[in-house]
């Protein structure tokens, strides 16, 4: 298997250690190319993002890497970049200049509070459920397809390489309780959400890291929205949105069976710079 890694994060937002520490490990792992995609400055206090006066360090520092570690492993630079409408997309100008090799596309804040802050849809439950009820009035449909719409005007608005674990706020579904992934209005998102992802030409990521942390027991996406995305051919590529070294390849085995089980025969890799198809098959 073709062992790579483009969602991570280091010391400069939420991860835990010095990027190097992570090159160290994924060359101990054998992986041919690995990308850091730390969290994006955000316009407003956050703390899981890179702080903006910290931005050029941390662009200096992987290009650093870059060239130390060339003779052993391809190193890319990325940043998990947010959507949100009026303050930060994937192709906003602030991004755009740091001349970055990828970039992930996610949505984590939808809607606002009453004061204006943006609300962290994918924070602690407690957090989810206070949203739910302030803003949206627990009408968990309309908080639901708010997310999936503001992921599909991202794509078509401020398209990223990337679109970054495309179902992940249904940690919050308390099992189906809360809502159900097999609601009709959620499928009904869902695909016309793929469709759009189809359009743009973007890589929709296959992440693991809701399963290793136990918030799941599907990948982000689930298998049912897997198949879809088989069907209507897709490209993919397999991340672990690690956050510390020992988590780089954690579930890759795993999400490597659930995607052959689909029918993916290919995924995206980052070879000289360049998106390109190489085989998925089970690791030896």
């Amino acid at each position: 298997m073709s062992l790579t890694n483009y969602h991570s994060h280091t010391h400069y937002c939420d991860g835990k250690l010095a990027p190097e520490a992570y090159i160290k490990a994924a060359i101990k792992q054998g992986l041919t190319a690995y990308g850091f995609s730390s969290h994006a400055p955000l316009p407003f206090p956050c703390k899981w993002t890179i702080p903006r006066p910290k931005i050029k360090e941390y662009l200096a520092e992987i290009q650093q890497l870059k060239e130390q570690y060339a003779d052993q492993i391809e190193i890319y630079l990325g940043l998990e970049v947010d959507y949100i409408p009026g303050r930060i997309t994937p192709k906003n100008s602030f991004i755009r200049s740091l001349k970055l090799d990828y970039t992930i596309g996610s949505v984590h804040f939808v809607g606002n509070w009453s004061d204006g802050k943006p609300f962290q849809a994918d924070g602690t439950h407690a957090q989810f459920l206070k949203g739910l009820r302030e803003i949206y009035k627990n009408d968990v449909k309309k908080l639901m397809s708010h997310y999936f719409k503001l992921t599909r005007d991202m794509i078509t608005l401020a398209c990223p390489d990337v679109v970054g674990h495309l179902d992940k706020l249904k940690i919050h579904s308390e099992k189906g309780k809360l809502f159900s992934e097999r609601s009709d209005w959620y499928v009904f998102e869902v695909l016309k959400t793929l469709d759009v992802i189809k359009k743009s030409g973007a890589i929709l990521e296959v992440n693991t890291r809701g399963i290793y942390k136990k918030k799941t027991t599907e990948l982000y996406p689930s298998k049912w929205i897997l198949e879809y995305a088989k069907d209507m051919e897709i490209p993919i590529c397999l991340n672990s949105d690690c956050h510390h070294p020992n988590e780089i390849t954690k579930g890759f085995d795993d999400a490597v069976e659930v995607l052959i089980g689909v029918g993916f025969e290919e995924k995206m890799v980052l070879i000289g710079g360049e998106w390109v198809a190489v085989e998925i098959f089970k690791k030896e």
